[in-house]
């Protein structure tokens, strides 16, 4: 039997999907969320509409470890076709509760854990009349006997549901009926609570739960963005539908009900990032979201952007590839593909968050950065950080904020300079003047060119226009090391001379393996990437240390790549910890990898029996 844990488990849903198991889960989840306990839910879906298996996962953690563990401590099941690998996932000493209106077959029986059958089906047939209902409460059941068992408060789950069904108050009713049949079944077939079970706390604060994006369409919102041009992909499409969400509720004038803002389904995601060029160069904040395959596609607009020097923001949720790979997986493989989008010789600002708050302030501040550096400017979250929900510390506005335009000449200021060079520096510092077309009737005629061309944005194939045109690009490129994010350091002196990079949601776990590392005897100094170019302070944190383990979720270390290209790094000494398995990564995961690379090894342990730790 499993031993007492108290706030510390992981609990599994295995669904069908398309069967309204959705909102259920995550009624769990949040339940859990309002009793003051950190908790972390996974929602792994297949790539189909219906009819598919589909996980859900939860992890709470009193410590606050956010991100995903292995072990599965309580199995809900509820899908036949996934039961084989559902009791196989159990840890021993845990828990399966199943749906037993039918038999479980005698091969699903384990001896080492302990078995929850609950009637689901049964029950939902004897209580409900419409097929529908009986599919959706099923759902509303098991959380009820889950709230028996591991002591949710009841008080809780109705407030949830007022919550939810707020408007549709005649649904209240049979979904607090499905709760209590299945806490009436638990109290008159099983012990209670199990092993495995929540305390009320106060650990979360004034944190809120929301996935990353939603942060991104809030964050383009207050960053000032007025058009979004976007073509459907898994798993960023839902960072347009909610720009449009929020802009309906908030970009519309009060009192003459006009739209202040242009939401564009273009034909592909090419068309999407032309149409967000073109409306940047007019003088709007125009954004596109996409994933891997949009990206791909976007590479020459891209090089457009970068060479003509058109400001454009580009959110890029990433997800298994290549080709179409995994649409509904997580991994961190767009790295390099994003840093040199396009042919020729670019560099693309990227910016890493890694929770739902930095999506909303990231999001916003690559208008500023893509205006001021007069470039595109790429937000590279993933599916894991983008879809599911987050516990995050709350979005905070400053609305004496100003947006940062950058260097944008009127007309007054055109009448003063004599003749107009938009590709002409004048300050040393790489970005050029610009102006929005229209803003003089004859001065600044050339407001972009992409083709070769002089300071003057005169046409031109000479070879050392060119030249001088694209070293300016690399003083620019100098510039925006200072205007950048800084890295998030974790010790503000040199306590090892070992070190520990990480960015975006490799973050959560790579945390929690740094406290189990320090545990085991293990010091590590630690960095978190903010963005790309690497500024002063990534470089000057790699040469204070012997070693440092570059953590990421791709099969062919990414950003131990661009590291070692960037920063001139010899690549013994960065040592990659990656996980490219669709999942997001575990801290056992990292600090296995970790272990096993300091494990030392001397002749005497090599005669030694395999045996000897």
């Amino acid at each position: 039997m499993m031993n007492n844990k108290i706030n510390d488990f992981v609990v599994r849903f295995a669904n069908v999907n398309g069967t309204g198991s959705a909102s259920a889960n995550f009624l769990f989840a949040k339940s859990i969320f309002r009793m003051g306990i950190p908790v972390t839910p996974k929602n792994i879906f297949p790539s189909n509409i219906q009819g598919l298996p589909t996980w859900y996962e939860v992890r709470v953690s009193e410590k606050g470890y956010l991100g995903r563990r292995e072990g599965i401590d309580l199995m809900v099941c509820v899908n036949p076709q996934s039961m084989a690998q559902d009791v196989k996932s159990v840890k021993p000493g845990g828990y399966f509760m199943y749906d037993s209106t039918k038999k479980l077959p005698v091969e699903y029986i384990r001896p080492d854990i302990t078995y929850l059958p609950i009637p689901l089906m049964e029950m939902c047939n004897a209580n409900f009349t419409e097929p529908r209902q009986r599919q959706l409460f099923k759902n509303i059941i098991y959380v009820g006997a889950l709230s028996q068992l591991l002591s949710i408060e009841f008080g809780v789950l109705q407030d949830l549901l007022s919550e939810q069904f707020t408007g549709k108050e005649k649904l209240i009713a049979p979904n607090v009926k499905s709760l209590l049949l299945g806490i009436d079944y638990v109290k008159a077939h099983f012990e209670y609570p199990l092993a495995i079970h929540l305390e009320r706390r106060n650990l979360v604060g004034d944190s809120i739960m929301t996935d990353g994006n939603s942060a991104c369409g809030l964050g383009a919102i207050y960053g000032g963005a007025t058009v979004c041009a976007w073509y459907p992909i898994t798993p960023s499409t839902s960072v347009a539908e909610a720009f449009e969400n929020y802009a309906n509720e908030l970009r519309i004038d009060k009192e003459t009900e006009e739209k202040k803002f242009a939401i564009v389904q273009a034909e592909d995601e090419l068309a999407a990032m032309g149409m967000v060029i073109g409306a940047n160069w007019n003088g709007a904040r125009a954004f596109t979201a996409t994933s891997g395959p949009g990206v791909s596609l976007m590479n020459e607009f891209l090089g457009l952007a970068y060479f003509a020097e058109v400001p454009a923001v580009l959110i890029d949720v990433q997800r298994t590839g290549p080709s179409t790979g995994m649409p509904t997986r997580t991994q961190q493989s767009d790295i390099q593909l994003a840093a040199y989008a396009s042919h020729g010789d670019t560099r693309h600002i990227l910016l890493f968050p890694a929770t739902p708050k930095e999506c909303f302030e990231m999001t916003a501040e690559s208008f500023d950065l893509a205006e001021q550096l007069q470039t595109p400017v790429i937000l590279m979250t993933d599916l894991d950080l983008g879809m599911n929900d987050h516990m995050s510390a709350p979005f905070e506005w400053n609305d004496t904020r100003s947006y940062k335009r950058g260097k944008v000449l009127t007309a007054n200021e055109l009448e003063d300079i004599g003749r107009f060079g938009r590709y002409l520096d004048t300050d040393g510092d790489g970005i050029t003047y610009r102006t929005y077309p229209g803003t003089h009737p004859t001065k600044g005629a050339f407001f972009t060119r992409g083709t070769s061309r002089d300071e003057y944005a005169v046409y031109t194939e000479d070879g050392a226009a060119y030249k001088r045109n694209m070293d300016r690009l690399m003083v620019k490129w100098n510039t925006a090391k200072k205007m950048v994010p800084p890295p998030q350091m974790y010790q503000e002196t040199n306590q090892s001379n070992l070190g520990i990079i990480f960015f975006g949601t490799s973050t959560y776990s790579a945390e929690e393996a740094m406290d189990q590392l320090a545990n085991e005897g293990t010091v590590l100094d630690a960095m978190r990437i903010k963005s790309f170019p690497f500024t002063k302070a990534v470089e000057e944190f790699i040469h204070m240390h012997n070693t440092l383990f570059v953590i990421e979720q791709n099969r062919d270390a990414q950003m131990r790549g661009l590291l070692m290209l960037e920063l001139q790094i010899n690549p013994a000494k960065l040592i990659s910890v990656l996980n490219y398995d669709g999942m997001p990564i575990t801290a056992h995961a990292i600090a296995k990898q970790i272990s096993n690379h300091l494990l030392p090894i001397t002749p005497q342990q090599n005669e030694l029996p395999a045996t000897v730790i």
